[in-house]
């Protein structure tokens, strides 16, 4: 499975040689890397070289390194945790905008919406319809079921992804929708209002989902995200006038 690395770049080798080995299945989830000795002797190389070369495909997410005698080197399943830490970290610190995030929402959601009209089948429907009954039993009890209402709202948006069948899409709009939560902790906009409105635009989506009208799909998420945006930046920006004041206050 492995080759002795070419001395002028063992370090780049040993790397990209165990991830092509993970990659192509030929070391498969759970599956052991043998000792640090035995990759010593397999690589003919330094335990340094090895140990760096281990760390390197931990922080890639392809190993996970544990220590103590029945520790070692196991391959990690497939999973998006690393990508969505970095995410979130990028909207943590703000290196994502709001715009930046509805832009790009436009465009993806816009296309998962289409296709889920296109390709919808009875279950489909039936599984957003299970979901806006979920939606509306929180949007009764107003203000007080937010959170609960806005978790059901997230499940529909990745249903819909799950519907249009495309691998792709469902893993990117799982990492946006399982960050974007920061902003509705950041800028709270808890109105009965907002979530009757919020409701409505989800009741139609599944509507035209369901009558098969693509475009139809396609422009009620992008108004419902270009709206959601444009109240995002209103609270926003009261947020910070707010924070003025406040300062201004002190002084």
């Amino acid at each position: 499975m492995f080759q002795k690395p070419k001395h002028n770049r063992i370090f780049h080798d040993l790397v990209a040689q165990i991830e092509t080995a993970i990659l192509e299945d030929k070391l498969k989830p759970g599956e052991k890397l043998p000792s640090e000795r035995g990759l010593r002797e397999m690589f003919e190389t330094s335990r340094s070289s090895i140990r760096e070369a281990l760390r390197v495909l931990e922080q890639k997410g392809l190993i996970d390194i544990k220590l103590g005698p029945a520790g070692g080197a196991r391959v990690k399943p497939a999973s998006t945790d690393c990508v969505v830490e970095t995410l979130a970290l990028l909207i943590k610190r703000r290196k994502v905008s709001l715009n930046d995030l509805a832009e790009f929402r436009e465009g993806v959601e816009g296309n998962v919406a289409a296709l889920a009209a296109e390709r919808a089948g009875r279950a489909d429907i039936r599984i957003l319809k299970e979901l806006l009954i979920e939606a509306k039993s929180h949007l009764d009890k107003g203000v007080s079921s937010w959170e609960e209402f806005i978790k059901v709202d997230r499940k529909l948006h990745i249903a819909l992804a799950k519907i249009a069948d495309n691998p792709v899409y469902r893993f990117v709009l799982e990492m946006v929708h399982q960050n974007i939560v920061s902003y509705y902790k950041n800028f709270p906009l808890r109105t009965k209002e907002m979530m009757e409105e919020n409701y409505q635009d989800l009741f139609e989506l599944a509507r035209k989902i369901e009558q098969g009208n693509t475009e139809e799909a396609r422009l009620i998420i992008q108004r419902h995200i270009r709206k959601f945006n444009r109240y995002m930046k209103i609270e926003s920006n009261s947020s910070e006038l707010k924070a003025v004041g406040l300062s201004g206050n002190e002084l």
